[in-house]
């Protein structure tokens, strides 16, 4: 413990724990965020001179209707795998922690998705959609398999929901796990001698005291969500006809692939407030139902 009473002592503490930690923090956050600011700006190309161009790279962004296509459809993609990532993680947390035999092995099974790169993840459940499910379906005439999905523009954007929640569901598995572990037994053991059933004692009491567990893996389920990219390349490339074109991947086009820098950065900023819009009202939302044992 460090109770320093000068300022010169105070600063040397501050350089041994502090000093590394905010430069870094500083040279590699705050820095690339307001020069990204800065740019959307300006008329910038990534070479040469540049102009001051006010606000009329947000007034190009927001008059873009792929933009605001790619918004909506973000939304649903974060909308539904939320939904299932975390129903399904905590059904497996249930499953995994009610004393089944060889539990640990399931465990680490559920969990082996979210070791696996998007990159590679996109191509294998590629291979999975294009082929393996498409003869399944051929020679058992199973018609919502008879052709691919990745080649329908309404089925792909499920395709990507089901390897979205596939990835991340035994991740929010192990948050739901250790806020499972945390509850005192004391209370349960009460329960049963009061004759609580299953049902009532999951949603009187477990539920109700993993709400910081919620709270954790909502929050992470909405930022992969709707920064998703490596998936979505590596399996639609946004495709069939832009149909599965994620708001990150349609940043990063605008911005790298057509060069439209500024108001590629101009939306990048967007999705920025809106994220981070959403976060904090789902993290204070949280906050506000939160009990104690």
């Amino acid at each position: 413990m460090y109770n320093e009473k000068t300022w010169l002592g105070k600063t040397k503490v501050f350089g041994l724990f502090a000093a590394v930690p905010l430069f870094v923090f500083i040279t590699v956050v705050i820095v690339p965020f307001l020069a990204g600011l800065f740019m959307t700006l300006t008329n910038w190309t990534g070479t040469g001179d540049f102009e001051i161009t006010g606000l009329s790279n947000y007034a190009t962004a927001l008059q873009d209707s792929v933009f605001w296509n790619s918004i909506w459809l973000t939304l649903k993609y974060v909308f539904f795998t939320l939904v299932l990532t975390n129903v399904i993680g905590f059904a497996l947390a249930l499953l995994v922690t009610s004393g089944l035999r060889s539990q640990n092995f399931f465990r680490a099974g559920f969990f082996t998705p979210n070791l696996i790169g998007g990159i590679i993840l996109g191509f294998v459940w590629q291979f999975i959609f294009t082929r393996v499910l498409v003869s399944l379906g051929t020679e058992f005439n199973l018609g919502i398999f008879s052709s691919s999905w990745l080649a329908d523009p309404g089925m792909a954007f499920w395709s990507l929901v089901v390897v979205g929640v596939w990835q991340n569901a035994g991740y929010m598995m192990l948050i739901y796990i250790a806020g499972l572990t945390g509850i005192s037994e004391s209370l349960t053991e009460a329960a049963n001698l009061d004759g609580a059933s299953y049902w009532k004692q999951l949603t009187r009491i477990r539920i109700p005291l993993m709400v910081p567990a919620f709270t954790i893996s909502l929050f992470l389920t909405l930022q992969r969500s709707f920064m998703v990219y490596d998936t979505n390349l590596s399996l639609t490339k946004g495709g069939p006809y832009r149909s599965t074109e994620m708001i990150a991947m349609h940043v990063y086009n605008e911005a790298f692939v057509y060069q439209n820098y500024g108001p590629g950065q101009a939306k990048a900023f967007v999705l920025f407030l809106i994220v981070a819009l959403i976060a904090i009202l789902q993290v204070r939302a949280m906050k506000k139902v939160e009990v104690e044992a």
